[in-house]
């Protein structure tokens, strides 16, 4: 499988002149990397901590690629440590969050090498001496002519689409408590952005749209883990 991905992103690379794009890798269902029994999870209890320094990660299918980035990581998902959606203005917003203390991305030093459940990221969001670690995915499709394209499929560019040409994202996120394991809340949010058949040419020019698309749901995931978040708070914060 990897030899097989490694082969569709050097043809992809090839190809940048010729015409083709290769769409980005899957997302994580972030409930299926939160290895646990019905009674363990049950038992977990919050261990409040606030103000709260929280940890951010972004969290991607094994062997993650796009146009743009790679991940890191082997196991059953990987990590994309490139900040292609998450900006310094956002993370500045993020610290003035109610209970926020500081916020800091995990970066690559701080991940395993293997990573195969929600546990492998406590312990580096542990070791920046976070409280909360905020874990997200990005799913992103592509409609061409009422067909959708499953991840790592080659676009052939050659024949622009006149119509139902899109492509859709959805970022979803989950708090976790540090300590424990305990989850807080979950968070979604959907873009969609139009407009492929007017980028058709090049493998840059029609991944420029889907970096928008991503960016767009990510923007808009951020009133609601605002929200979310100060739920949490309301709910834990010492009175």
């Amino acid at each position: 499988m990897r030899s097989l991905k490694a082969l569709l992103f050097g043809l992809a690379i090839f190809c940048s002149g010729c015409a083709s794009y290769v769409t980005p890798g899957g997302p994580v269902r972030l409930a299926d990397i939160n290895r646990a029994d019905v009674a363990e999870v049950a038992s977990r209890k919050p261990s409040p901590n606030f103000p709260a320094r929280l940890a951010i990660v972004r969290v991607q299918a094994p062997q993650y690629k796009s146009y743009t980035s790679d991940s890191w990581g082997t196991g059953r998902f990987s990590v994309v440590t490139t900040q292609e959606l998450l900006s310094e203005e956002q993370i500045q917003g993020m610290e003035k969050w109610s209970s926020v203390a500081g916020v800091a991305p995990i970066n690559r030093l701080l991940l395993p090498s293997n990573l195969d459940s929600l546990d492998d990221l406590r312990v580096s969001a542990a070791k920046v001496q976070a409280d909360v670690l905020l874990v997200y995915t990005i799913d992103t499709s592509f409609r061409v002519q009422g067909r959708i394209h499953a991840p790592l499929s080659i676009l052939s560019l050659g024949a622009m689409p006149d119509r139902d040409a899109h492509i859709t994202a959805t970022a979803s996120a989950l708090f976790t408590d540090v300590r424990t394991g305990f989850v807080y809340g979950l968070s979604e949010a959907t873009a969609k952005t139009a407009g492929l058949t007017n980028v058709w040419g090049s493998s840059s020019t029609v991944d420029l749209k889907r970096v928008e698309a991503e960016q767009e749901s990510f923007k808009l995931l951020l009133p609601q883990l605002e929200k979310t978040w100060a739920g949490i708070a309301r709910q834990y914060v010492k009175q």
